[in-house]
């Protein structure tokens, strides 16, 4: 929970007017438990299954206290994106060096980001965003969001390593990058439909292997 209260969010109407968070100030405890708790909706049932009712629910509180804190539904979602996008970027950020070599950057910052969704599975439908895309404009924007800061972090490193003579030069880092963010969101998706009942870790782990297997340089 000391997580949340350090990310600052925001986030704006198209035309600017529905300023509900301050960059300057922290999520409060209360805004993040109905985020997380509205990412294990989202991953158990899906957009539909989002509602101000059944949050309320899923919380035991009543829906004018949602209305507290989210005026709505769009809101909620947004800002658990947001959420999202500024902890993948501190704990990227936090987790690697320069003196690190760019194989070993990269098994860490895959390896960070299945500890952080074995944690936390109610976040995992971001990575996939199962009917997200189609909801708002605002919420399509965002997931961009969460695909950019992915690509700042670990595209410097593939051409790190393309540099170094370290991972192969036959493919394009754009393209790299495209191979491995597909196999970490099928994992992802193996995974939720699964219940959630293997490790992530584990499973992880090998599939960073198998991926280093196919980019070193031979």
């Amino acid at each position: 929970m000391a997580e949340a209260l350090e990310t600052r969010i925001v986030f704006l109407s198209e035309r600017g007017k529905h300023k509900l968070i301050k960059m300057t100030e922290p999520i409060s405890n209360r805004q993040f438990e109905i985020i997380a708790a509205a990412g294990k909706i989202l991953t158990a049932s899906g957009v539909s299954g989002l509602t101000i009712k059944n949050l309320a629910k899923e919380m035991k509180f009543s829906e004018s206290a949602i209305y507290r804190h989210f005026t709505s539904k769009e809101d909620i979602i947004i800002a658990m994106l947001e959420y999202l996008v500024h902890n993948i970027d501190e704990r990227y950020s936090n987790a690697i060096t320069k003196e690190q070599a760019p194989d070993e950057k990269f098994t860490v910052l895959l390896q960070n980001q299945f500890n952080f969704f074995k944690s936390n599975p109610h976040f995992v439908v971001a990575v996939f965003s199962d009917g997200l895309l189609e909801e708002s404009k605002r919420i399509n924007e965002t997931i961009h969001k969460i695909m950019g800061v992915k690509m700042k972090h670990l595209l410097p490193v593939l051409k790190e390593g393309q540099q170094k003579k370290i991972f192969t030069k036959a493919v394009s880092p754009d393209d790299l990058m495209h191979i491995i963010m597909g196999a970490l969101r099928l994992q992802m998706f193996k995974w939720r439909i699964a219940n959630f009942q293997f490790d992530i870790k584990k499973t992880g782990d090998n599939m960073i292997q198998s991926l280093l297997t196919l980019i070193k340089a031979t």
